[in-house]
């Protein structure tokens, strides 16, 4: 095995990362900006690359730190966690990891009936758009979003989703949307992680092209629900995580549900290993449930 950084090393080097200063991360590890600096040029040395670019102005990760801290962070995060489920005697912890806008927009609302059918769980639950790295420990399962191509984990879809546009009914209104063509005459949203683009939904409802530049463009589904919510152009996104939206009659899909491109897009990862871990099942079993029960 490699060897291993000093654990007090990386600790000192995500607390600067974190905090943007080594006299804020010396005050929260109760240690001296000195030591902290020391510490960290320490870890420089072993790992042969400069981790933070120092000026008069402060600090800042180098680009080499930026993938660093992304390994590193959630190490040190799981560590803590377990430690932590360790002294106040925690035995059934779950870590869960998942995209942003599916933790806020379709997990968030459900968590309450897991965690009152299973009271015994003790549940983490983070959030990122890049895929958590199970050979560091940061989860049990990772919900995933995108084309399935992990091997050596076990992928389970969730749930088949209707992909439509989607806009506020003043939107409606005011544009008079009654033909997928007009589409091509109003400000458009452009969701730039979305496995469905607007280039397929065209290619797929009117066979027509779809436009080349768009006003708005986002890398969250969420935002790009907001901004429709808010009149600002058309949405392309699963109705079924805008559910809320819906519901809340923010938007509407201004074709129905006719004109949609069906796809699966979201996955339980995990590995094998994990399978048989009490938490895992338990947690899986009710995530399925609650897909099943969803109906566009």
């Amino acid at each position: 095995m490699a060897a291993v950084p000093p654990l007090a090393n990386l600790q000192a080097f995500e607390a600067v990362a974190r905090r943007r200063s080594f006299a804020l991360a010396a005050a929260e590890l109760h240690l001296t900006a000195s030591a902290i600096s020391h510490q960290v040029a320490r870890l420089e040395s072993q790992l042969g690359v400069r981790l933070f670019e120092r000026s008069a102005h402060g600090v800042r990760l180098s680009t080499a730190g930026e993938r660093y801290l992304g390994r590193v962070g959630g190490a040190l995060s799981a560590i803590a966690s377990a430690s932590d489920d360790l002294r106040q005697g925690v035995s059934n912890s779950l870590y869960v990891h998942s995209t942003p806008s599916f933790a806020s927009l379709w997990l968030l609302p459900r968590l309450r009936a897991f965690a009152q059918a299973n009271p015994e769980i003790s549940l983490n639950l983070s959030a990122a758009h890049t895929h958590s790295d199970f050979g560091l420990g940061q989860a049990d399962i990772d919900i995933r979003y995108g084309v399935p191509q992990w091997p050596d984990l076990l992928v389970e879809p969730l749930f088949e989703e209707r992909i439509v546009p989607l806009a506020s009914p003043a939107f409606i209104r005011e544009h008079r949307l009654k033909r997928a063509e007009q589409l091509l005459e109003v400000p458009l949203i452009q969701s730039n992680v979305s496995v469905v683009q607007w280039s397929d939904w065209f290619k797929a409802i009117t066979n027509r092209r779809a436009p080349e530049r768009f006003t708005l463009r986002f890398d969250r589904a969420l935002m790009s629900l907001d901004a429709a919510s808010q009149g600002l152009g058309v949405a392309l996104e699963s109705y079924t995580i805008a559910g809320r939206h819906v519901a809340e009659g923010k938007l509407r899909a201004i074709f129905g549900l006719d004109k949609a491109v069906r796809v699966k897009a979201h996955f339980a990862v995990y590995p094998a290993r994990h399978a048989k871990r009490a938490p895992v099942e338990a947690f899986l079993t009710w995530l399925h449930g609650e897909a099943s029960r969803m109906k566009d």
